[in-house]
């Protein structure tokens, strides 16, 4: 299928507002299938076992969202995100930014000393030299996370069969660890 790909705010495609006023068919955002999120989309098979990571400015001695809280160090996270929800209820009160973009820039800037964010969003940022110049991952969170594909509520079942179908057959060929290597360097189960 051609695909057409447009660029919408997180908070309105988690709601479910994206799909239902058919700005968007499907997301596909890096989504964790929460059940908060349930009562607005529809979910697909999970596609990709996510964690959530710490990046820092090199230096701060942190290991741990504990050294960050001892440290008395800046935390930031990305606005609707289960990584901020997640340090919330660890007891932090972060510096929410809109986007991951703004998030980094945060980061970058001085603003926070510490982000939490999704591991393979963290790991590609490292990819790019003057990112890994200049910041660190301090620790992956293993939070039980499962990306999705979002669907409007009460999906058409012909769209969701067909994309639950290309997920399980693509980790049944071989097809989904290729992917992930070309992507993470490494397979499935060894980010982090």
């Amino acid at each position: 299928m051609t695909q057409d790909i447009v660029d919408i705010d997180f908070a309105v495609i988690k709601s479910g507002a994206a799909m239902a006023a058919k700005k968007c068919d499907l997301a596909a955002a890096g989504m964790t299938i929460t059940d908060e999120r349930k009562q607005n989309i529809d979910f697909s098979v999970p596609y990709f076992d996510a964690t959530q990571a710490l990046l820092a400015k090199k230096g701060t001695g942190a290991k741990s969202l504990e050294d960050v809280k001892a440290k008395g160090l800046k935390l930031g996270a990305q606005a609707s995100t289960t990584g901020l929800d997640y340090v919330k209820k660890k007891g932090f009160d972060p510096t929410e930014y809109a986007d991951s973009p703004k998030e980094l820039l945060a980061l970058q800037s001085g603003q926070a000393d510490v982000i939490v964010q999704d591991l393979p969003v963290v790991l590609t940022w490292l990819k790019k030299p003057e990112i890994a110049a200049k910041f660190e991952l301090l620790t992956s969170l293993d939070t039980g996370e499962q990306y999705g594909i979002g669907l409007k509520k009460n999906a058409d079942p012909v769209l969701l069969k067909t994309i639950n179908d290309a997920i399980t057959q693509a980790k049944a060929d071989g097809t989904y660890d290729q992917i992930f290597m070309k992507w993470f360097g490494k397979k499935p189960g060894e980010l982090g």
